[in-house]
């Protein structure tokens, strides 16, 4: 899918854009039309060494798989760039953190080290930390993104539009889908 080799150092402090198939990369975050273009890089590149060889620990995994597993915690708010990731995955390689695994086709599978494993112990707290980051991420996401208020919404525009584009509407049938509507949004100030 992707290929490691062409990025082997992160575009480091200096940041801007780059396209790389189907992401546009602005400061670490995937441009997929998921956040109003906030501009911080949401780990440095150690904290990213850190999330993607404890992810290694929990199973072996290919890079793709190690960006999207990030994307699905954060509740898509948050997805590193392969041309921050596959780097990252070089470096952990050459430190002897982990290593890869024969795997059909393509793609490399890599699995954590002994070594890698130590590392992780010694830095147990930290590790804590980032995914509790990348959890708090993803709850405030789903709270502010209100998917199912937006749902609600969608269907009340549409059944209005049918019941007022079906040209059989009276006024005793507008005041009362008025009332219904003055009677939720009571309901949803006493909440």
């Amino acid at each position: 899918m992707f290929h490691h080799h062409h990025h082997r150092r992160d575009c480091g402090p200096r940041g801007g854009r780059f396209s790389r198939g189907p992401f546009t990369v602005e400061w670490g975050f995937s441009g997929e039309g998921h956040h109003g273009g906030r501009s911080r890089r949401m780990f440095d590149g150690g904290e990213l060494r850190l999330v993607l060889l404890k992810l290694i620990e929990e199973q072996p995994r290919h890079g793709y798989d190690l960006i999207r597993d990030i994307e699905e915690r954060t509740s898509g708010a948050y997805a590193p760039s392969p041309g921050v990731v596959y780097p990252t995955l070089t470096m952990l390689e050459d430190m002897g953190l982990i290593e890869e695994q024969k795997a059909e086709g393509a793609k490399k599978l890599y699995a954590i080290t002994n070594a890698g494993q130590a590392y992780l112990t010694e830095r147990e707290e930290e590790v804590e930390a980032l995914f509790a980051r990348l959890t708090e991420i993803g709850s405030r996401r789903s709270r502010t993104s209100g998917g199912p208020i937006m749902r609600a919404m969608g269907n009340l525009k549409s059944v209005l539009q049918q019941r007022l584009g079906a040209g059989e509407i009276d006024s005793d049938m507008i005041h009362k889908v008025a009332a219904v509507i003055d009677e939720a949004v009571q309901k949803i100030e006493r909440l």
